[in-house]
This record gives structure tokens, C-alpha cells and sequence, in this order.
């Protein structure tokens, strides 16, 4: 009986043109449009250069500018008044002005002084595209150094970036969009399971089955954890094999969190899909938990940097939780038992909403 239950809740959501668009639609148009439109690398940014050396080492350090893909000359000013108008207008990005006396300092051995003039509305990208312009001035220095034959810094930095040699930020964001993805498809399937029941009028059929409270229950989670595992393991593909991100870890620490999570996130599901009457309670319901999971989980800003409350907060949320998992198998190859810290947390959140869930449940039935 409680196999029949089960079937009958694949055919449902199969049937359902909502529970339809939400297996196929979202997970794969979000799963490009993340996986392509959010980045934190910059490229292309543009910027206007104001040359007044108008000289050879002027034109060399333009030319590092020119020739770095992050950045796209758009303007090149001739007069100081230009300056102001360009950021104004937000035509520019930045503005980079080289003194007249840019040779004459560099010849006398002095220190020469170069003014980036930065539009600090957008503070997040103003100051990612100011470490990369720094980082063009020291590659430019050291030139300038050996070209010279002029001592080098006491100090040279190398810089080594471990499980991203690149600081490719769509490793990051990719797998985040693992455990994102995964959450908004199990909550949103499972939301909608009793709810539909309730709205299409055989809610009650359910009622006088030999089927107990508890069989329901499970009869509605087992396809939201099928459902949950299948989603994860088509992003987990495309990850690997679209988006060629490396996989160094071992597929069973992974999946042990994918099961863990998948279970903590279904009984949130069913907690907001026994309280509510429609289809569309479900859906507003899920989506009031999915956003602050989303933002309170480090996907796109760190923990570390959130208020004290609000960091404790975090704790009880899964998705937290799951992003350590996913990205710590993939990038760092963690196994099992170095993850154990995040699956128990996982497995009592899942245990606590699915009695939770059991409970309000039983007195909705009723």
C-alpha cells in the first residue's frame, strides 16, 4: 500500500504542469544563467586614460593596460575638465592619469606618481578592478627594475592559489549552485505534495486508506528525496562535464551529503505543505524559506562577515551546512571524516523538521 502511495506521487508530479516546470525549467535555466552571468572575475571593464607625459614609459605602462583583458580603453582624454564628466556619466569605470613629469621623475630616480581616479558607487567591483590595476603597476615596476638595472624591491610577492590555481570564480559559483539548486527543487516539490492533495479535493481519500499518518508522511518524502538526488547528481554532470570543474574527491563523501541534506530540506518541505490549503500557499511559503536560506547560507557573502546574531542564525539553516560539503569534495577532495562536522548537523536538522513535520501533520489530517 504504502509502494502505491509512492507511484501515485511520481504520476502526480509528472502529471502537474506546475511540479513539471519545476523540475525542468528553473534548475536548468538557472543552472546557465549562474553558472555564466554571476562571476566576480571583470572583464572588459572600460576605463579612460588621460596621458599628459604623452612619452615612451607612458605609452609602455598604457600598453599593459591596453593588452589585459579585464580592461577595455573607451576614452582617451585630453583635458583635465573630461575627467570628472566621464565618471559622471558612468562611461568609464575609472579614469588613469599620468602626470607631465612621468619620465622626468622615473630618469632622476625618483618616485612617479600615477592618479587612478575610481567611480566608487559600484564599491564591490571598484575594488576588484583596482587590485587588478596594482597588480599591472607591479608587474610594471619590476620591468621597469630589471630594464634598468635598478635594485629590485626588498620584498617580491608570489602569489600560489591553492584548489583554484586561476581564481576562476565559476568554480565557486558552480558548485554553490549544487547544493542552491538542489534546495529551491526538493522545498518547492515537496511544498506542493500535500497542498496539491488538499486543493484537488482527494485529501480526504488519503483519510480512509488503511494508510497511517506516519505512511503518508513517507509515502510524500521518498519521491522529494528521488527527485533531490537526481537533481543534484544532473547539476553534479554538467559541473563536471560542461562547466569542466575537477573533481577531486570521492563520490561517496558527496553523496552522503547530497542524502543528508536532500532529507533535512524535506522535511522543511512538508512542514510548509501540511500548513497550507493551496498550491500557491506552498509555492509563497517555499519561496519565504529559499531566500533567506540563500542568503544566509555563504553562497555569495561570507558568514564570517555577517553580525554575531546573525551568524548564529545560520546554524539551523541546511544549505550552509551543504556548500562546505560540496565544495570542500570537489576543490579540496575532503573526505568523510573530515566532513563529519557538517553531516551530523545535517542529520538532526532533517530529523527535528521531519517530526516537526509529522506533527503538524497528523493535526491538519484530523
Amino acid at each position: 500500500m504504502l509502494f502505491a502511495l509512492i507511484i501515485k506521487e511520481f504520476l502526480a508530479i509528472l502529471r502537474d504542469p506546475k511540479s513539471r516546470f519545476v523540475l525542468i525549467g528553473p534548475p536548468i535555466i538557472q543552472l546557465f544563467v549562474f553558472g555564466y552571468g554571476a562571476t566576480y572575475d571583470l572583464n572588459h571593464v572600460p576605463i579612460a586614460i588621460y596621458d599628459e607625459a604623452n612619452s615612451v614609459e607612458s605609452r609602455r605602462l598604457i600598453a599593459r593596460f591596453d593588452a589585459s583583458p579585464a580592461f577595455s580603453r573607451e576614452i582617451t582624454l585630453t583635458h583635465q575638465q573630461q575627467i570628472a564628466e566621464v565618471l559622471d556619466n558612468k562611461d568609464v569605470l575609472a579614469v588613469i592619469h599620468i602626470h607631465p613629469q612621468f619620465d622626468r621623475d622615473l630618469a632622476r630616480g625618483k618616485t612617479a606618481n600615477i592618479q587612478i581616479i575610481i567611480d566608487g558607487r559600484d564599491s564591490n567591483t571598484a575594488l576588484i578592478a583596482l587590485n587588478y590595476m596594482q597588480t599591472i603597476l607591479a608587474k610594471y615596476n619590476l620591468a621597469m627594475a630589471q630594464r634598468h638595472h635598478t635594485p629590485l624591491p626588498a620584498a617580491r610577492l608570489q602569489i600560489r592559489a591553492w584548489f583554484n590555481p586561476n581564481l576562476n570564480s565559476q568554480w565557486f559559483i558552480v558548485t554553490g549552485i549544487i547544493g542552491l539548486l538542489t534546495l529551491v527543487v526538493t522545498v518547492l516539490v515537496t511544498a506542493l505534495s500535500v497542498a496539491r492533495e488538499r486543493e484537488q479535493g482527494t485529501f480526504d481519500q488519503l483519510l480512509v486508506t488503511p494508510l497511517t499518518p506516519f505512511q503518508i508522511l513517507v509515502g510524500k518524502a521518498v519521491p522529494g528525496l528521488v527527485v533531490g538526488l537526481l537533481e543534484a547528481s544532473f547539476i553534479i554532470f554538467m559541473a563536471v562535464f560542461w562547466f569542466n570543474i575537477p573533481f577531486v574527491g570521492h563520490l561517496s563523501a558527496l553523496y552522503l551529503g547530497i542524502f543528508l541534506f536532500v532529507f533535512s530540506v524535506i522535511g522543511i518541505g512538508l512542514m510548509i505543505s501540511s500548513i497550507c490549503v493551496t498550491q500557491q500557499q506552498g509555492l509563497l511559503g517555499a519561496f519565504l524559506f529559499i531566500v533567506p536560506a540563500v542568503i544566509l547560507s555563504g553562497f555569495a557573502t561570507p558568514i564570517a562577515n555577517m553580525p554575531p546574531l546573525v551568524q548564529d542564525l545560520t546554524l539551523i539553516n541546511p544549505l550552509r551546512y551543504f556548500l562546505i560539503i560540496v565544495r570542500g569534495v570537489f576543490l579540496e577532495g575532503l573526505p568523510a571524516e573530515v566532513l563529519f562536522n557538517q553531516y551530523w548537523p545535517l542529520a538532526i536538522i532533517g530529523l527535528l523538521t521531519l517530526s516537526l513535520a509529522a506533527w503538524l501533520f497528523r493535526h491538519r489530517m484530523y
